[in-house]
């Protein structure tokens, strides 16, 4: 798509594929997955043997059903609902089929293993109605009191251009983006790893602000400001700012920010098919068992303790006061958990990990949904005469107000549809904290109409907001890790966790997954992947192998593992 301060970048038919596996990993777990061989074997011997699996969000989903496949049986713990962060919600009183996404919404092409799952399941996606994406009407760019109404890029008054300039030029100066993009799509091994581990060195103690600081294509403030407000790919970036620009980097490399499709019908669907999927290659299990069949349709309740015991064996104590005992389990819930709700002996991990997971940070979000009658913001506007004036009489809105970003969603002209009054980050999201659900929607709605003073918007309602800080959300604590200036060793560790044969043996069997693990946090290809590591992990652990022909994940760490910076 072209964003208001669109990515470098502009596909071909002749352009490769890219995926979001890179670069400080370049392993092709797409590729794994599409082979016939399988991901791996598990011994006959093993066939049956219980693996926990902490968290019933996509990568415990993921994780499960993988393991669930090879022959082992994996006992899912779940505290809350399947699901995780891809969560979607109905409105009371309204048809079933419409629908909030609370967490995840949107996902790029790049999500290459994710799509395999997407397609697995028989999910459909559609195109997400970004800002100035081909597939959106209408875009609406509201700064310091001033409107600006376009449906192309091309429409935009010129400063936009110079930021896009600024910010396409900072990236090439700063950044090598051309030649790591190529790199990425044609998967040159050597040649990502080549740039990266440069930058790596170079820039991990750079804020993504500094950066943009340190470039003379952004030495005006005001086209710093406007970046920060309206962004690239979905939005303002401000809230990111502080962030790590390595964080940002993974993003613009991968197109992770651009070409949006969104799941139809809801992003929960994935967890929970892959829940109640009976996979048609099944070791050691009768045909039709599923992860739901093997938990009689509910998963193990909340975890409240993990300790080692004798043997090396993982011993897991859940709110419903049972005490199970496994050979090794993974933990795909949200890290701080372990810190926090979760009562832990420190012999789980290394203390250089535990580190790394007490320096983790988190951004919050939060969003406000509200169902309405139809998508009323495809009428044509009228002027004060009350003239056609051939806009939309409402647009996708990028707004430095409070409510930031607004999207309009719907199913066809004759149909109910969904406005995401405001989707925020970080302090812009803390402003809503104290906030009802209703209180917050009067404060968006007023903030809305000094954008488009003629809109009533409350007289298309159809039913109340449904809203999520998940800061405030008691087995989330955020919505999703970003690394800060000095955070690549701590991710390196906990990412190469699943890679124990590099641990003393008495810190083996638990294994760590989830997108809070991975390169790509806030990104469910992260969850994905870092799945996948972690069943590479337990194969090993069970003395599985995988074919030849397709090596995992671990099977290729050498030549393939992120960057090493000195610890002195």
């Amino acid at each position: 798509m072209t964003s208001t301060v669109p990515t470098a970048v502009h596909h071909t038919d002749a352009q490769p594929p890219i995926t979001m596996a890179g670069p400080d990993f370049p392993y092709a777990y797409d590729d794994y997955l599409a082979h016939p061989a399988g991901l791996g074997q598990i011994p006959a011997t093993e066939h049956g043997a219980e693996v926990a699996v902490i968290g019933g969000g996509l990568s415990g989903l993921v994780t499960a059903y993988e393991l669930l496949r090879m022959g082992l049986r994996p006992v899912v713990y779940e505290a809350d609902r399947i699901g995780g962060r891809l969560r979607t919600v109905g409105f009371d009183g309204c048809d079933p089929g419409l629908t909030a996404e609370l967490g995840a919404m949107r996902f790029p092409p790049s999500s290459t293993a994710l799509g395999h799952y997407i397609g697995l399941t028989g999910l459909e996606t559609r195109p997400f109605p970004n800002p100035l994406a081909p597939g959106t009407p209408s875009t609406v760019v509201d700064l310091k009191g001033t409107t600006h109404y376009a449906r192309t890029a091309e429409d935009l008054p010129p400063v936009f251009r110079e930021v896009m300039d600024a910010w396409n030029t900072c990236l090439e100066e700063g950044a090598d983006f051309s030649a790591m993009n190529r790199a990425l799509r044609e998967r040159d091994v050597p040649r990502i790893r080549q740039i990266w581990s440069k930058l790596v060195e170079k820039l991990d103690n750079q804020t993504f602000y500094g950066f943009l600081c340190d470039s003379p294509a952004f030495a005006s403030f005001r086209h710093r400001e406007i970046f920060g407000q309206v962004g690239f790919g979905t939005g303002g970036w401000d809230t990111d700012f502080p962030n790590s620009i390595l964080e940002i980097l993974r993003v613009v490399y991968t197109e992770a920010d651009d070409h949006h499709r969104a799941i139809v019908g809801g992003s929960q669907q994935l967890p929970q098919r892959l829940w109640e999927r009976s996979p048609e290659k099944l070791t050691h299990w009768p045909a039709g068992t599923s992860l739901a069949s093997l938990h009689e349709g509910t998963p193990r309740p909340a975890v409240t303790r993990l300790h080692r015991t004798a043997g090396n064996r993982i011993t897991v104590t859940d709110a419903s006061g049972a005490i199970r005992t496994y050979r090794a389990a993974v933990f795909t819930a949200q890290s701080w958990l372990l810190l926090s709700k979760i009562a832990c002996d420190e012999s789980l991990f290394p203390i250089d990990h535990w580190t790394a997971l007490e320096r983790t940070h988190y951004m919050e979000s939060s969003k406000l949904f509200v169902p309405v009658d139809r998508p009323f913001w495809l009428d044509e506007a009228t002027d004060d005469q009350g003239r056609p004036t051939g806009r939309d009489t409402m647009s996708m809105t990028l707004t430095d107000r409070m409510t930031r970003g607004t999207y309009l969603l719907d199913d066809g002209p004759d149909r109910p549809a969904v406005i995401c009054l405001s989707y925020t980050w970080c302090d812009d999201s803390l402003k809503w904290l104290p906030l009802s659900p209703e209180e917050r929607m009067e404060v968006m709605l007023a903030s809305l109409r000094e954008i488009y003073p003629k809109v009533d918007i409350r007289k298309h309602l159809i039913g109340g907001p449904v809203t999520v800080s998940w800061e405030n959300e008691p087995w989330f604590m955020g919505a999703f890790k970003a690394n800060l200036p000095g955070h690549y060793r701590y991710q390196r560790r906990l990412f190469t966790h699943f890679m124990q044969d590099r641990l003393p043996a008495d810190r083996r069997g638990i294994f760590l997954a989830g997108d809070d693990i991975s390169w790509t946090a806030g990104w469910a290809e992260g969850a994905v992947q870092t799945a996948l590591n972690a069943v590479w992990g337990v194969l090993r652990h069970f003395g599985g192998t995988t074919d030849p022909t397709n090596p995992g994940p671990g099977d290729l760490f050498d030549e393939l593992a992120p960057v090493e910076l000195p610890e002195n």
